[in-house]
């Protein structure tokens, strides 16, 4: 089976890219791993109906979510694979630029990417430039790339229009995350997608880290494979920041595949998986990682500045033994209040992330909130 991780660093000359690749990734079903899971092939033909030579391929490799590594690995070992593909997006849809939008914070990717720059004699390494993503969680959003690429500021919108009616220059845009596009590279030079994905081990594992999954891998395979738990887990985070909390004993049944885990109404996400241990503290973890997510807002609509902080609030609140008392009750209202009425798709994750503490966790808030009921009576 072909490996992403297991394949040559270097490979020689592009092959020949016929007019059917694209039908080529669709018979490959292969979906983006930035996050939300969207079939490749369906993006690139709307920038293709529209390109005229103009179009535009940025580079996706920001990867904000903390706990991530896969992408920047993906930048940092297999650069030429990552070029491929976006050489190869470039020679299809007919693009006049190639952009790689890197983490600012990454700095050994941004060098091996660059290195293996030098090394290409392809005519599509004159179409690159280099951007530095901001350390952002918003960032790697690819309304934010194109928003900072264009303007200097990385705010993510829903508005129309959609990158690939106007993006990068007001151009046909395609907006690929580094290990898509890697793949993409695999696909075009062996016949064939690598049927794996990557995801990030954090938390409570022996050994954190990346691991590429086989097509069917389970979260307990996963585990399993970085060594297993260190402790007794209390929950799974599938999806990183904008993911779901989940019971172990549901988790680890769970396939490292987008389609089913959605059919589940979850999320893969950035592909984090992450253990807490049932020592910690469930409600003090939650209203940490709202506070972050708080305080990565953009900032541009009310929902997301002051309905992500007063949600961030009330947790740390209740995670602290300050809480009124009523501050349960409002968490649980307030989450049925934001989604959907923010400028960008930032509240409605954090949303969804708290949701699930709030289901998972239940007897904890509430063991919280009865705490804070005796402090006040």
């Amino acid at each position: 089976m072909t490996r992403l991780l297991d394949a040559p660093e270097r490979f020689g000359p592009l092959p020949q890219m016929g007019g059917g690749f694209i039908d080529a990734i669709e018979q490959s079903r292969l979906v983006g791993r930035g996050g939300a899971g969207f079939p490749v092939a369906t993006k690139w033909r709307a920038v293709a109906k529209r390109s005229g030579g103009r179009a535009v391929v940025v580079v996706n490799g920001a990867e904000g979510e903390p706990r991530s590594q896969k992408d920047r690995l993906v930048m940092t070992w297999r650069p030429h694979l990552v070029l491929d593909g976006a050489f190869i997006a470039a020679r299809v849809l007919h693009a006049r630029r190639v952009i790689l939008y890197i983490g600012e914070r990454h700095e050994k990717a941004r060098s091996a990417m660059l290195r293996a720059l030098g090394e290409r004699t392809e005519p599509e390494g004159a179409l690159v430039t280099v951007a530095a993503a901001p350390a952002r969680y918003v960032a790697g959003a690819e309304s934010a790339a194109i928003h900072f690429l264009n303007d200097g500021v990385a705010t993510p919108t829903t508005a129309p229009p959609l990158p690939f009616e106007q993006g990068v220059d007001r151009a046909p845009t395609l907006v690929q995350n580094v290990e898509t596009l890697a793949q993409i590279g695999l696909l075009a030079r062996l016949g064939q997608a690598p049927a794996t994905t990557l995801v990030t081990l954090a938390g409570a594992v022996m050994r954190t880290g990346v691991l590429e999954a086989d097509r069917g891998t389970t979260v307990a395979d996963a585990v399993r494979g970085a060594g297993g738990p260190t402790e007794s887990p209390r929950a799974v985070l599938v999806g990183g920041y904008f993911g779901s909390w989940v019971e172990p004993e549901v988790a680890w049944q769970l396939p490292l595949d987008h389609e089913t885990l959605r059919r589940h109404g979850l999320g893969l996400g950035c592909g984090v998986i992450g253990l807490l241990p049932a020592r910690a503290c469930p409600v003090c973890e939650t209203a940490g990682i709202m506070r972050y997510l708080a305080a990565e807002s953009s900032a541009q609509c009310g929902p997301c500045f002051f309905g992500l902080r007063a949600l961030a609030d009330a947790c740390s609140r209740i995670s602290d033994g300050s809480s009124d008392g009523n501050d349960l009750s409002r968490l649980r209202r307030w989450v049925d209040e934001v989604p959907g009425r923010g400028a960008c798709r930032h509240p409605d994750g954090a949303v969804l992330f708290l949701s699930s503490a709030l289901r998972v966790f239940d007897r904890e808030f509430a063991n919280h909130r009865a705490h804070d009921m005796r402090r006040t009576a």
